[in-house]
């Protein structure tokens, strides 16, 4: 059965209080949304193998804190989409603005158009697919998690990387600290073919360029001692 939530008449607060709802969910696994005109904070902390069809744009934080959900954005979103998502699928069939994906610990963020600046910022264990182009300083601080760009990347990509792996397709206008290209081994390659077939993507992993952590920033080093 499929449920139907006008936010133009029900109200933004009836639709979140209703995707936690154990007993509305057990009559209803499948969930559109009409009307979002923007609205902020659409399907936040949804904890249930749920599907949610939000058909329009979306503001700030749209799927935060995401788990085991499947959200599909038919527009485009505002600042914060998948915002500490957790796990499940959070997909964008528009632009999205900055910091999608930001802190995510798990699951997919595909993006079918361009993501803003600090796409995955801090991004702990998430995978994101952009279609598109991404901003500056994306990836920054990038602890876990695979980052794949088919279009071009902004400024300062990958600044203070960790441990996460960037995958570009189109140029990188500048690289950030510690970030450096790397060859793409036989697993790099499998590893990609699988990221780009998650997200419905057709392109050949073999002409992406794959960025990662030079591992200078977080090791102390004695001669440097005095400048800390």
């Amino acid at each position: 059965m499929m449920k139907t939530h006008d936010l133009a008449v029900e109200g933004l607060r009836e639709l979140n209080q209703a995707l936690h709802d154990a007993d509305t969910l057990k009559e209803a696994r499948e969930w559109r949304v009409v009307n979002s005109d923007g609205a902020h904070n659409i399907a936040c902390g949804i904890n249930d193998d749920i599907s949610v069809d939000i058909d329009g744009h979306a503001g700030y934080y749209c799927a935060g804190m995401n788990q085991k959900a499947s959200v599909t954005i038919h527009g485009n979103t505002g600042v914060g989409v998948a915002e500490n998502m957790m796990s499940g699928c959070v997909r964008v069939k528009g632009d999205a603005s900055q910091s999608a994906g930001a802190t995510a610990h798990g699951g997919l963020l595909i993006i079918e158009g361009n993501a803003s600046a600090r796409c995955g910022i801090s991004m702990k264990g998430v995978d994101i697919v952009v279609k598109g182009n991404i901003g500056a300083m994306s990836a920054f601080m990038g602890q876990a998690g695979r980052m794949v760009v088919c279009g071009d990347a902004g400024e300062g990509l990958g600044d203070s990387l960790y441990e996460a792996r960037i995958y570009v397709k189109g140029t990188v206008a500048s690289l950030g600290a510690d970030c450096i290209a790397k060859d793409m081994r036989a697993e790099h390659l499998e590893e990609l073919a699988e990221l780009l077939a998650s997200a419905g993507i057709d392109e050949d992993p073999a002409s992406f360029t794959r960025y990662g952590s030079a591992r200078q920033l977080y090791h102390f080093k004695v001669d440097n001692a005095s400048a800390y």
